[in-house]
């Protein structure tokens, strides 16, 4: 009777590790899969939200307008590059938006994609040296904005001039 018990409790932990055996497989391929797809879809509302910067600074109408952007930015940095006039967006992820190495335009966008051992750098940029002069606070200067859990607020401003003048004040 004890040995049939005995018995009993040797199967029940035999099945038990080969259950966590399988899940642990099944995680193993299946998380690499699930942040491949997360990361996509963030690449994706990047994009958009370039598209957004760019139209909302191509629509400023005259000297003086403002527009205010909510920005919200779970992962990667965007850098408003006022020495050179680009706004660029990098993040990295196991997603490759493109073959590395090679530009992809979408619209006034450049996409770029660089692998980075098992990790993809994409690169969103906007450059604006043809058509405007980009500055932060009223300096040609650079700025990195990083992720935050709480949006930012880019105050867009078309102070005008030869070469028209956009500034962007985060406040």
């Amino acid at each position: 009777m004890k040995q049939k018990r005995g018995q009993v409790w040797v199967e029940t932990v035999i099945y038990t590790l080969i259950a966590f055996v399988m899940i642990g497989l099944v995680l193993a391929y299946a998380k690499p899969k699930i942040e491949e797809l997360q990361d996509k879809a963030l690449i994706e509302q990047s994009i958009e939200m370039m598209k957004d910067i760019d139209s909302t600074i191509l629509r400023m109408g005259g000297a003086g307008n403002q527009r205010l952007i909510e920005l919200g930015i779970k992962k990667g940095t965007l850098k408003i590059d006022g020495e050179n006039d680009l706004i660029v967006f990098e993040v990295e992820g196991r997603y490759s938006y493109s073959e590395p190495g090679i530009n992809i335009f979408d619209g006034n966008l450049i996409i770029h994609t660089e692998k980075k051992g098992k990790f993809n750098i994409i690169n969103l940029t906007r450059d604006y040296s043809e058509e405007y002069d980009i500055t932060y606070q009223g300096r040609d200067e650079s700025k990195l904005i990083t992720k935050a859990s709480m949006p930012y607020k880019l105050l867009i401003i078309n102070k005008g001039g030869d070469k028209t003048i956009i500034d962007i004040v985060i406040s």
